[in-house]
């Protein structure tokens, strides 16, 4: 990937890019880029192939700025069918978010057949003619291929493709799992937005997998958004060109844009 990562690191930092900023705050952190370097961070904890980062729960409670970040990981349970890590982000000393992620052995499937909902038949990305607008998600965060629906049409299903089009640091390349957590967060503003636009901050994201992604098209399917007070829930069911492959949920807070 040539474009500018979002991050870069610096000895035991990560120091943020202009193109990390997110929606609400132009001197704040997109929460794509919080929870991808949380989930990165954890990965790195565990090099036993035969496991899977089958959930990661994120907590966002503040909104960073572009000061160097650290994230510190703890494993929790380091056991031979179940791992749990945990994990902090800090941004100018200050503890921004937090996750911890359960990782589970790979094994078979027991016999027997059990229901599950049918794969989704959208198009392949391939398939589906690119945006008018190139530079894709806010001006070049990641690419898109829409299916169905879309940002203010109200009572419509969503459906969309997302590609990484950066690495999440630079350097490194995106590992399949890193690059399913960065797009995650995709979850609440998919959900979340309504005929005018997107009011509601997610103030966590929790992603369930079952696989790892095996391509890079990344697929979103609306299944759920509910709020009362000013408190909102969204999910959305995910995929990669093979079929399903897990979910993403939120929470999220009626929020006003800063100006600044």
């Amino acid at each position: 990937m040539s474009n500018e990562p979002f991050f870069i690191r610096d000895g035991g930092h990560f120091v943020p890019t202009p193109v990390s900023r997110g929606p609400w705050d132009p001197k704040s952190l997109h929460g794509r880029v919080v929870v991808g370097l949380l989930g990165r961070e954890i990965e790195r904890q565990v090099t036993d192939p035969d496991f899977i980062p089958a959930r990661l729960t994120v907590d966002m409670y503040r909104l960073p700025d572009l000061s160097p970040v650290e994230v510190k990981t703890h494993i929790v349970r380091d056991g031979g069918r179940i791992k749990v890590i945990d994990a902090e982000f800090f941004s100018a000393g200050t503890s921004m978010a937090r996750a911890t992620c359960q990782l589970l052995r790979r094994t078979q499937n027991p016999e027997g057949e059990i229901w599950s909902p049918p794969n989704w038949d959208a198009p392949k990305p391939a398939d589906i003619p690119e945006p008018e607008d190139r530079r894709g998600g806010m001006g070049g965060m990641w690419a898109t291929r829409p299916i169905a629906g879309g940002f203010g049409q109200a009572g419509a299903r969503r459906e969309m493709w997302m590609s990484e089009v950066r690495e999440l640091i630079g350097g490194e390349p995106l590992t399949p799992f890193s690059r399913v957590a960065l797009a995650a967060d995709f979850a609440s503003p998919f959900a979340n937005s309504g005929e005018k636009g997107l009011g509601y901050i997610n103030s966590d994201v929790t992603l369930y997998l079952h696989r790892l992604p095996i391509t890079e098209w990344i697929g979103f399917q609306v299944v759920n958004h509910q709020a009362t007070a000013g408190v909102a829930i969204g999910e959305c069911w995910l995929y990669d060109e093979q079929g399903p492959i897990g979910a993403s949920s939120v929470t999220a807070l009626a929020q006003k844009r800063s100006m600044g």
